[in-house]
């Protein structure tokens, strides 16, 4: 068994992976010619999207992601947080949490995409 991809729900996969790529950097790996399904290189697993309206066409319903009451989270390592924050912001992500320096050595923030879907920038543990 090998994690693949974890998907999200969105209303426009272009657009949220054009945000992705311009906030964290991550190259598209394939975009379906619908415009429905997209996956960004991320290392072994990819971080996938898929529209709400393919969704709904397999009598699926996703419903809408809110920061202030996430469900789940996703979560990206950098050398660097304070620049990650900055290059995330500039690039139209919403401050959730600003940078903190955990007791246990770790530096962490909190942003939210355009569709308010939660993600920690963050050091890598040691």
């Amino acid at each position: 068994m090998q994690f693949a991809y974890t998907i999200l729900y969105v209303d426009n996969v272009q657009q949220t992976m054009d945000f992705y790529h311009r906030a964290f950097g991550f190259e598209i790996h394939c975009l379906h010619e619908s415009g429905d399904w997209g996956e960004l290189a991320t290392g072994a697993t990819r971080l996938s999207f898929c529209s709400r309206e393919l969704l709904a066409g397999q009598d699926k319903k996703s419903a809408k992601s809110d920061y202030n009451h996430p469900v789940f989270e996703i979560a990206f390592t950098t050398d660097d947080v304070p620049k990650a924050l900055k290059t995330a912001l500039d690039a139209g992500a919403v401050l959730v949490e600003d940078i903190q320096h955990m007791p246990w050595g770790q530096t962490i923030c909190y942003v939210a995409d355009p569709e308010h879907n939660l993600v920690e920038i963050c050091s890598v543990m040691a």
